[in-house]
């Protein structure tokens, strides 16, 4: 349904660390990357890009959902725990999600600024 997705950040070292982490594990990589921002996805098809935007004084950004599907649960594993390497915070360990379906197996980070980011298998 989407060719790619945004999201502003407000430390842009600290975002690529934390996704080239969480990613690699789901075969995703750093494609481009430039003092404004990063791109990831498949080789040469960036489909995340990160875009450096510092909130105005005061402001507090609200965080977003972003769940990236993967191969196998060995996948979602490796994303947790390449993500918790990287500075990211623990929202849901590896698991099935029985309430959202029977096969639903998936693990939730926090980035560095705030964003409820998950891996999913649904094998």
């Amino acid at each position: 349904m989407f060719d790619h997705i945004g999201l502003k950040v407000s430390d842009v070292d600290a975002s690529v660390r934390f996704y080239r982490g969480a990613l690699e594990g789901l075969g995703y990589e750093l494609c481009s990357r430039d003092a404004s921002g990063a791109g990831f996805g498949p080789k040469s098809e960036p489909a995340l890009w990160l875009y450096v935007e510092k909130p105005a004084r005061g402001a507090k950004r609200p965080g977003v959902h972003v769940a990236f599907r993967a191969t196998d649960r060995g996948a979602v594993d490796r994303f947790h725990k390449g993500g918790l390497e990287a500075g990211g915070l623990d929202n849901g360990a590896p698991g099935v999600r029985s309430d959202y379906g029977p096969k639903y197996y998936a693990a939730f980070l926090i980035d560095p600024d705030g964003n409820n980011v998950e891996a999913v298998c649904m094998r």
